[in-house]
């Protein structure tokens, strides 16, 4: 640690912030942490991505040259050290989504109309170079970690997950795998600032999307919608989801069962992640957002495309009572077998 914060000096002395207040700012599931930096004034933020932890900022990087030349507002990079995983970035400010529908909720409709907008735009270009393609069989693969850890935590037994995968790959494959798109994979309500002073799609500010890759265009809308942490308004959802719609000219039926899929995946994959915090890596807050996400997971299963993984489901994984909770809390940063 001694090196690191050493390393870290350094990189602000070379980045002319040398003897900046900094104060934490926030960190994530990752091991990337950020500091707000003031001085003179002025403030930046820090990013803090150790490599020797499987950090990379060179995708940052990418992503946000990517964006901003889309007109859309990812913060500017300011200073970097890829070799040690540091940047020093515009500071967007405060408003998050999250804070704003918090203190006010009337607000809600304008900011989630407005981040529609900025997948539309997202989407009417061709993608970042490079970006990962996974195809369905991978996306079922990474959703079968609701067996490995969920299901796990509660039963300690292990089950084969080949039958899960491969229903769950037929769902995909039969409603959400056509034409992939850019997608930013993170995309919720404590990752978009409002920026009012801005214009257009830019009053979106843009966090935490360095994980972007190739993916169906409703993956993101269903990041925003069915929030991992916080409950959006049925009547925001709805409109939420028919705007896109409408600016992508999307079929509304085909739309549904598309929807309802990638929603099911992701909410089986955020079950398997959030245990996995728990366990591995002692980040035992997450446990209490289970519940949300099992109750997502429930609505997208009432779909009829997806009848069979909904059987499956309901066959494989327990609900997630408060007993079963207080289980998976206990055996908190425990490693695994």
């Amino acid at each position: 640690m001694p090196d690191r914060e050493n390393r870290k000096a350094a990189f602000l002395r070379r980045a002319g912030w040398a003897g900046a207040e900094r104060r934490f700012l926030a960190g994530d599931a990752s091991a990337r942490s950020y500091d707000r930096l003031t001085r003179a004034g002025k403030t930046a933020v820090l990013m803090d991505a150790p490599p020797d932890r499987g950090e990379d900022v060179g995708p940052f990087v990418a992503v946000a040259r990517h964006l901003t030349a889309l007109g859309l507002s990812a913060p500017g990079i300011i200073a970097q050290d890829r070799d040690h995983g540091f940047l020093l970035l515009e500071d967007l400010g405060d408003d998050l989504f999250a804070r704003l529908t918090d203190q006010d909720p009337s607000c809600e409709p304008v900011l989630y109309a407005a981040a529609v907008d900025v997948l539309v735009r997202l989407q009417s270009h061709r993608p970042a170079p490079g970006l990962p393609d996974a195809g369905a069989a991978d996306w079922a693969g990474a959703a079968a970690v609701a067996l490995d850890w969920y299901r796990y935590a509660i039963t300690a037994e292990r089950v084969d997950t080949g039958p899960f995968r491969q229903t769950l790959q037929a769902a995909l494959e039969a409603h959400a795998n056509g034409p992939r798109v850019m997608i930013l994979r993170d995309y919720h309500a404590e990752n978009l600032l409002w920026l009012p002073q801005r214009a257009g799609v830019a009053r979106v500010g843009l966090l935490d999307f360095q994980l972007a890759q190739l993916g169906q265009p409703g993956y993101d809308l269903v990041s925003l919608c069915q929030d991992a942490r916080r409950d959006v308004r049925p009547d925001v959802q709805a409109a939420t989801i028919r705007r896109f719609a409408d600016a992508k000219g999307l079929e509304e039926a085909g739309f549904a069962a598309a929807y309802a899929a990638l929603g099911a995946q992701r909410a089986l994959r955020i079950l398997g992640v959030f245990a996995r915090l728990c366990l591995v890596m002692g980040k035992p807050g997450y446990v209490a957002l289970i519940p949300r996400v099992w109750a997502q997971l429930q609505q997208n299963l009432l779909h009829p495309a997806l009848a069979d993984l909904s059987l499956l489901c309901a066959d494989v994984l327990p609900d997630p009572t408060a007993s079963r909770l207080d289980r998976i809390r206990s055996q908190c940063a425990r490693p695994a077998p």
